[in-house]
């Protein structure tokens, strides 16, 4: 994977965005592409969620460890996290991480886009495109033509990808999710980037205070508490809650022997939901 510049006019401002790019280091062929704003967290792992949706897993991939994946880059705007997260979501699928540095294992990648500054820039420009869904819409047919010239034939016959199974394709959200731990407060809520997120009164495993959770943000913006590989289930709140001094011990899977005060939040904003 790899950076390359380009300035378009989104909405009206001219804005630098990025390729994510990926090369079959056998045929030379680009197997996806993407242009995204940058290359934090959620521009990678939409890229390779749907790298694997439509090309599958690959048995192991190269990056170049002076990338957004090792070190600073100004368009890695979260490059503290990335690896990490990253690393986690390849184990997950199965997929080997090597991080090269050598002029030899970056050679093609490194060709590749200096082919792509050139040619694929000078497209875009001559097709008029001035947004990233157009340069994205551009990039099928692009990508089509351009390895139908310059991809090879690989020294053997076979394609190494490996299909989804039904249960990666319906896990995927969870595993290219952002994720982080948080304790459950004594009221049973947890608070998390200056939002607090109340516990149901009924939950698929037994919760009590002070355990910690697994925090999950899916790519799509929601968030997901989940414990002993249970989501939980829970309500956002308007506000800091007030305190209540009376609070049941346990939550568990069925609803509790216990009368909430009037202004607890179960009342105020689950019950009176209907």
């Amino acid at each position: 994977m790899h950076i390359l510049k380009l300035y378009l006019t989104e909405l009206g401002n001219p804005q630098e965005v990025c390729l994510l790019a990926s090369i079959d280091d056998a045929t030379g062929k680009i197997t996806h592409a993407k242009f995204d704003f940058n290359e934090g967290v959620i521009a990678v792992f939409n890229f390779w969620m749907e790298y694997v949706l439509i090309v599958g897993k690959p048995l192991c991939i190269y990056l170049d460890k002076f990338s957004t994946y090792k070190v600073n880059h100004k368009m890695a705007v979260d490059n503290s996290e990335l690896m990490t997260q990253f690393q986690q979501a390849m184990k997950i699928l199965g997929i080997g991480v090597i991080n090269v540095s050598s002029p030899q294992a970056k050679g093609r990648i490194e060709r590749l886009f200096g082919t792509l500054q050139d040619r694929l820039i000078k497209e875009l420009r001559l097709a008029n495109i001035s947004s990233i869904s157009q340069a994205n819409f551009f990039l099928k047919e692009f990508l089509s033509k351009f390895n139908n010239r310059f991809s090879v034939t690989p020294a053997q016959d076979g394609d190494v990808h490996r299909q989804l199974s039904q249960r990666e394709k319906g896990s995927l959200k969870s595993i290219f999710s952002i994720k982080s731990t948080r304790r459950i407060n004594h009221d049973f809520t947890i608070q998390f980037k200056n939002h607090f997120y109340q516990l149901e009164e009924v939950q698929p495993i037994t919760i009590r205070p002070k355990e910690r959770v697994l925090v999950e943000e899916h790519l799509d913006g929601t968030i997901h508490f989940s414990s002993k590989n249970h989501y939980l289930n829970c309500f956002i709140l308007p506000e800091k809650p007030k305190r209540v001094f009376r609070q049941p011990a346990i939550l568990t899977n069925h609803p509790l022997n216990w009368k909430p005060p009037p202004n607890h939040p179960w009342r105020k904003f689950k019950y009176g939901r209907g």
